[in-house]
């Protein structure tokens, strides 16, 4: 659900498939997929940490306040900059979009904490266990679940361009006003709990 709202992974895989053709766009798709289900896979680690390590996650709550203070300034200042450039035509080759997909979804770190954060919870619940079974299904389901998105937005794109043009302008907004609800939340949480 997280890859559902237009973002920069499957902006770039629809862009991709517009760009370069729609194999290349499922190549990117399969590059993000595979990076994902790693990013999965620590974050079940970490979570598991910090089951049996709860005097961290104080550490990481403060942390926090840092990281969502730069990105909701971050975000703001990026949509005040926000100017359209000319597309531009490239050639690359299926291996470069695999690459390409890989590597914007390792620069994107967000995923981490979101799926330690679900991991911790479903755990919590009674839903999932550590163990390996229940590992690999949630990591396997994190990569093909992200695939199965970014596949539509590849194949779909041009229907949902015209809805999500909107979105897309005011994107940055949306995420700085996101960014700073979760500092005033994590501010709550150190201090008044």
């Amino acid at each position: 659900m997280a890859t559902v709202p237009p973002g920069l992974l499957n902006m770039n895989a629809a862009k991709t498939s517009v760009d370069k053709g729609k194999l290349n766009g499922v190549i990117f798709s399969l590059g993000v997929s595979s990076m994902i289900m790693i990013q999965a896979t620590i974050a079940v680690y970490i979570s598991k940490f910090l089951y049996k390590n709860p005097e961290v996650i104080d550490w990481l709550l403060k942390f926090a306040l840092l990281v969502f203070a730069f990105f909701a300034v971050y975000f703001f200042i990026a949509a005040r900059r926000n100017k359209i450039k000319p597309p531009r035509k490239v050639q690359v080759s299926k291996r470069n979009s695999f690459y390409k997909g890989f590597l914007l979804a390792a620069v994107n770190l967000l995923t981490i904490p979101y799926y330690s954060g679900l991991n911790a919870m479903w755990n919590a619940s009674g839903w999932i266990k550590f163990d390996i079974t229940d590992i690999l299904t949630f990591v396997l389901a994190a990569g093909f679940g992200t695939f199965s998105v970014l596949y539509l937005y590849v194949f779909y794109f041009n229907k949902l361009e015209t809805k999500t043009n909107r979105f897309s302008k005011n994107s940055n907004y949306i995420l700085s006003a996101l960014m700073l609800l979760l500092l005033m939340i994590t501010i709550i949480r150190i201090f008044y709990t």
